[in-house]
């Protein structure tokens, strides 16, 4: 799957999940209960301990139904050994432009941390595919998001932080390209059946509101 293919898939879907885990073994078990409510693209955060070994894991059980990101990518040798195990997009925290530069040597979508006008446009001028508008909550959530496009409407912006159920249709009505949603949707605590089916019904819920906002 190509660049193109790869942020079509991703607004297509309207929202990344965060997945955070205390293990291998954890990563994988909350990544099929987030797959079994209807979403295809999944985000391992660096933090998770494996996850490289989870990246790959995921590639090799899910094959080409699930679009797998690597996330609190620091620098351009992280992004690299995350491409190499399977990594088909890059997220960060902050603005690297040698991480913006690798991926785009190598045809791979990227979406780096910004936050004020000025480092969202910057990175949108070095080559990021969308930016991560982190953390979005802190200065004003869907209505910061809604001035940053205001003025520059050719923007692609993946808000983070204060995503859930109860804001993303303001997210989406304010322009976001998708939702990039943690603590929300991803239990990084669960262990129990009844933990992971909760993930799956609130994934269901969230396409649910990605259609109704769309659609309408």
């Amino acid at each position: 799957m190509d660049k193109s293919q790869v942020l079509e898939q991703i607004r297509g879907i309207g929202i990344l999940p965060v997945l955070r885990a205390s293990s291998v073994t954890q990563a994988l078990a909350i990544a099929e209960a987030i797959m079994a409510g209807g979403i295809t693209a999944i985000e391992v955060t660096m933090t998770v301990p494996g996850a490289i070994e989870v990246m790959h894991s995921l590639a090799e059980k899910a094959g080409g139904s699930l679009l797998i990101g690597a996330g609190s990518v620091l620098d351009p040798e992280t992004a690299r050994a995350c491409l190499l195990a399977g990594a088909q997009f890059i997220v960060s925290p902050a603005l690297n432009i040698k991480t913006i530069e690798m991926c785009k040597r190598y045809g791979v979508a990227v979406f780096p941390g910004a936050l004020t006008p000025t480092e969202v446009l910057t990175a949108w001028q070095a080559g990021a595919d969308a930016v991560k508008v982190f953390p979005c909550s802190s200065v004003g959530g869907a209505k910061y998001l809604k001035a940053l496009k205001a003025p520059m409407p050719q923007l692609q912006l993946i808000p983070t932080g204060g995503v859930s159920l109860t804001t993303a249709e303001d997210f989406l009505l304010a322009g976001a390209f998708a939702l990039r949603v943690g603590g929300d949707l991803v239990n990084s605590n669960a262990t129990t059946e009844a933990e992971f089916n909760a993930i799956t019904e609130d994934a269901k819920k969230y396409l649910a509101i990605i259609r109704k906002v769309r659609n309408s």
